[in-house]
């Protein structure tokens, strides 16, 4: 059975014809492993010598180029001051709540809030309609509902009634807010 060249996977002539001493010593030696394995192989020892030590570094490289920190970019974060904003209101608990207009008239529902493009934020009223069915939508200004402080109290402020709006252009979603 043929020895094979220590990290190579092909067959050698090596350690051929050595005595157990002999190998132990080309072992400690890898220059003198070296010319035994040019001298059976024919192939350059210096190229794969090199190549197996490319490898290995390459396998210790990358760990330690994974650990080093890159170099943070510049940005800045807005503050905001969360106490203020827990007194707020939720998109979701507003979404159902009955409006009134300023004659306090129920005249709808707050069916969803909408921000376009520009960053303003507006109401989307149901007004008509049975249990959410057949109800007519129109788009209003946010800033133009004033909401109790308790947020189950919700009324138009720039006035109309329930058939005026429902003469108002309809408001249908886009695709995107599907």
């Amino acid at each position: 059975m043929a020895d094979r060249p220590l990290g190579q996977g092909r067959p050698s002539c090596i350690f051929r014809n050595r005595s157990p001493n002999q190998q132990k010593d080309e072992k400690m030696n890898t220059s003198s492993l070296s010319q035994s394995y040019t001298a059976c192989s024919g192939e350059n020892p210096s190229r794969s010598w090199i190549l197996s030590m490319i490898a290995a570094l390459s396998l210790v490289a990358l760990p330690i180029a994974a650990l080093t920190p890159t170099p943070a970019t510049s940005q800045t974060v807005t503050v905001v001051d969360v106490v203020q904003v827990a007194q707020g209101y939720r998109a979701s608990k507003l979404i159902g709540t009955k409006v009134r207009n300023s004659a306090n008239e129920e005249i709808g529902a707050i069916d969803d809030l909408i921000v376009d493009q520009q960053k303003v934020l507006y109401a989307i009223l149901q007004v008509g309609g049975f249990l959410g069915l057949g109800g007519y939508l129109v788009a209003v200004p946010y800033e133009n509902l004033q909401i109790a402080d308790d947020g189950k109290t919700i009324t138009l402020t720039s006035g109309g009634s329930k058939e005026e709006l429902q003469q108002t252009q309809e408001f249908k979603y886009g695709e995107q807010q599907k």
